[in-house]
């Protein structure tokens, strides 16, 4: 199996070694703007040589698209283009309703099918690129009805390889659950690590006083803008609504805080504790 992984990152380069270090590729070809990038994919090893995009499209099995969600719109259309009946092409991305819209009609969207595997870090990059970042974790194939049944079966294998959890959902539902689980995180994340840093103007030895748990809060903090504003952009409606509820809950918990009613605080922290029970599924 060969497979060409276009945009050698934190996600695209896990992939690369993943499925070399598993047995399911034989051969990875990166594609990058970056020449550095690749560079330094292949002094990691994490790609065994790079090509431009139409010979790396051209030498596939299957092509994975781990660009930027931006960049996913110009390049998935140009993708299909190339792609032949045998191919499969399959994209990593955090939103899908406007990428899906992009090749609705396109004639080769049998071969595309839509996953998002639900794992990463804060970090970018080749450097960035770790063993073991997908193992056990989840998996979402969106609008499997409008992908060739050979190749989902073949998306769904590469995912098992790994392993992991492989969930079903259609793109509207995909892009919802998504803001609720991760990007309202990540928003979250930015706001309090800069609430900190503008306090930390008058009392810069607050850093000091820092611990794990401050650190795991604002871990996602350091993520790559160029990563998530346009995930931002693509799924802009959805945040939104996320966003209005989370600011509802502040309000909440502030109100709380000037009433001095902190029976009611405890109450609603018994009651936010029941996020345990939910992860533990």
């Amino acid at each position: 199996m060969t497979i060409t992984i276009i945009g050698i990152g934190l996600i695209g380069g896990s992939l690369a070694i993943t499925l070399k270090e598993n047995g399911f590729a034989q051969r990875i070809i990166g594609v990058d703007v970056s020449q550095d990038n690749l560079d330094k994919a292949i002094r990691r090893r994490l790609i065994d040589e790079d090509m431009g995009l139409e010979d790396g499209i051209n030498a596939a099995d299957i092509v994975v698209l781990a660009t930027p969600a931006d960049a996913m719109l110009h390049l998935l259309p140009q993708i299909l283009d190339k792609v032949g009946p045998q191919q499969v092409v399959i994209d990593v991305g955090s939103t899908k309703e406007r990428l899906l819209a992009a090749v609705k009609r396109h004639p080769s969207r049998g071969r595309y099918v839509a996953t998002h595997p639900m794992a990463g870090t804060e970090h970018s990059g080749p450097e960035a690129a770790i063993p073991g970042l997908f193992e056990h974790k989840c998996t979402v194939l969106v609008d499997t009805g409008d992908s060739d049944p050979d190749a989902v079966k073949m998306a769904e294998r590469l995912y098992r390889s790994i392993p992991m959890r492989i969930v079903q959902l259609d793109c509207l539902s995909h892009d919802v659950h998504t803001a609720y689980v991760s990007h309202i995180s990540h928003i979250s994340s930015f706001a309090l690590a800069l609430t900190v840093l503008a306090k930390e103007k008058d009392e810069s030895r607050i850093f000091e006083l820092a611990s794990g748990g401050f650190d795991s809060t604002v871990r996602l903090a350091k993520s790559s803008p160029d990563m998530w504003v346009p995930i931002f952009r693509q799924n802009r409606d959805n945040v939104l609504d996320v966003l209005d509820e989370h600011i509802n809950q502040l309000a909440r918990f502030r109100s709380l805080l000037i009433k001095n009613d902190f029976e009611t605080f405890y109450r609603l922290i018994q009651d936010a504790n029941e996020i345990r029970r939910i992860l533990k599924k």
